[in-house]
């Protein structure tokens, strides 16, 4: 189903990625929520600041409810995270570090600088990490080569979690009246300005890491 055959229902007057967002938590319910989250747990160019917002708007206007659709938000963000969780045990340590230092402008000591995060902070850089964008989805990898226990490791990811899809739906719901009429006029524009800042996002990173390799041959 594409993003255009999803907006073309009656209440589909909004458009582009907000409009896909927006349509799909309508037409599956809180559930379309969850789902949102977990497949921004691996695709992380769809922020859930975008996604939070318009489940709060959408029960502000009484098609979801508040609090199931933070429930299924972050029961979303904890399955992801134990998907990464497994993917980091299963790997180990040596192998990560070695798939890491084969990454494109990536190198060995982005996984050691990572690695001695996660074993100075621990816990804290679980429930931290959930509400930092990209971090939230890498931060399960080194919990799950270090074998963080599971339990703890949940009770902090769904803690951290809790926190910021509350906020987030929280604010959607709480600024409903403001949003309806710039979602109906803007929202295509909301949408490519997300785009935009990824893309704008990505190209910093790439030319950050070409100027610090370029350096870096300088110096030896």
């Amino acid at each position: 189903m594409t993003i255009t055959q999803l907006n073309t229902h009656p209440g589909g007057e909004y458009e582009g990625l907000v409009g896909w967002i927006l349509t799909l938590m309508e037409r599956i319910g809180e559930l379309g929520v969850g789902l949102a989250v977990f497949l921004e747990t691996f695709i992380p160019p769809i922020p859930s600041e975008a996604l939070l917002p318009g489940a709060g708007f959408l029960a502000y206007e009484g098609r979801l409810n508040f609090w199931l659709a933070w429930l299924m938000a972050t029961l979303g963000a904890l399955v992801g995270a134990w998907v990464w969780y497994a993917i980091g045990a299963a790997f180990g340590r040596d192998r990560t570090r070695r798939v890491v230092g084969r990454i494109p402008l990536m190198d060995h000591d982005d996984f050691d600088r990572a690695e001695s995060f996660f074993a100075r902070w621990g816990g804290t850089a679980v429930l931290v990490g959930r509400c930092v964008p990209l971090v939230r989805s890498f931060i399960s990898i080194p919990a799950g080569i270090e074998r963080m226990s599971i339990v703890k490791f949940s009770l902090y990811t769904l803690l951290g979690s809790g926190v910021w899809n509350a906020l987030w739906i929280g604010l959607g719901y709480a600024f409903g009246p403001a949003i309806k009429p710039v979602l109906e006029q803007w929202s295509g524009v909301l949408s490519d300005a997300v785009i935009v800042i990824v893309v704008a996002l990505l190209l910093w990173f790439v030319i950050a890491r070409l100027v610090r390799n370029a350096r870096r041959k300088r110096s030896e």
